[in-house]
């Protein structure tokens, strides 16, 4: 029988009251000891904590001999990708979050467009001074990095009367035409905001440096949703400084924000603390995608979502 060790005594809970397949779940959290009764050698499938990026706890997986797969409750997978053992096949949260994701990206591009920002600080004072906002309506909102959270996103954006420009690695053609990375040259000064989800790779590490950020039009807005990495802070502090251009980041780097970075008291920001999958229907979602992994695994059919073969 395959052998799951589940890193969240909920998440185990949900798979228990609801099994897909005859498998054997055992709570493990990466972080302590194998736990009494286990054998190390019949762990085939481990489920990583949500959060958990202790390079430590990864070197536990080490010491599974039978380890066949590893699945990541994030669709971030960089940080688990050089930790893995060899022989291992390392699949991602892709679907789990595209909701929660998608509706706080357009929850950040309505409280900076609509002024709601400032209407919350405004209330501490008790001061009512209307004036006209910018609307997301008849606005060209870039999804830089269209993949499932950005195909999420644009289809909760096509009812707000946005003109989506979606930009993948390479052109394509799918629900609508999808521009390539080449192409962000041209883009770049015709859009009104940029939402960014794409993965944090040597390649796009810092690809929203002073060069990208300059191509913006004045007032545009900057949306991290993807990696802090993405963003070179010192560029986007410096756009932010000068009023040019505005920033919502769910995702900062350095991550956590210490108190006293300089981006906490930026003007023209808007900073979420890494709250794109966090919300009461992510347990579920996550659950939903075990099941039919496990049931996959004991069929001996391949996983979905693979992202890494070590």
């Amino acid at each position: 029988m395959l052998t799951v060790a589940v890193g969240h005594a909920d998440l185990l809970a949900r798979l228990a009251a609801a099994p897909a397949a005859p498998a054997r779940l055992v709570l493990w959290h990466l972080g302590d000891p194998v736990p009494p009764g286990v054998d190390p050698g019949e762990v085939e499938m481990v489920v990583v904590p949500h959060f958990f990026t202790q390079a430590a706890g990864y070197r536990a997986l080490h010491g599974l001999p039978n380890l066949r797969v590893v699945q990541l409750p994030s669709a971030g997978y960089e940080h688990a990708v050089p930790l893995m053992p060899p022989g291992v096949i390392l699949c991602n949260g892709r679907g789990v979050h595209d909701a929660g994701t998608a509706e706080l990206a357009v929850g950040l591009l309505l409280a900076m467009q609509r002024g709601i920002v400032d209407a919350v600080g405004a209330m501490a004072t008790g001061t009512w001074s209307p004036r006209e906002r910018h609307s997301l309506a008849d606005r060209r909102v870039m999804v830089l990095g269209y993949g499932s959270i950005g195909a999420a996103l644009a289809r909760r954006l096509d009812p707000f009367d946005v003109d989506v420009v979606a930009v993948a690695a390479t052109a394509r053609q799918e629900d609508r035409p999808v521009h390539g990375v080449a192409e962000l040259g041209s883009l770049l000064p015709t859009v009104d905001a940029v939402v960014l989800l794409v993965p944090l790779s040597p390649s796009t590490r810092h690809l929203v440096d002073a060069t990208f950020l300059a191509a913006l039009p004045d007032g545009a807005l900057v949306v991290n949703m993807a990696r802090g990495g993405v963003i070179d802070t010192d560029a986007l502090l410096a756009e932010l400084t000068s009023g040019r251009l505005r920033a919502a980041l769910d995702v900062t780097d350095p991550e956590p924000l210490a108190p006293g970075h300089p981006l906490w008291s930026a003007p023209h920001v808007l900073i979420t603390p890494h709250l794109g999958g966090m919300t009461d229907a992510t347990g579920p979602r996550f659950a939903s995608l075990l099941r039919r992994q496990i049931a996959r695994l004991a069929a001996g059919e391949e996983p979905v979502n693979v992202v890494a073969r070590t």
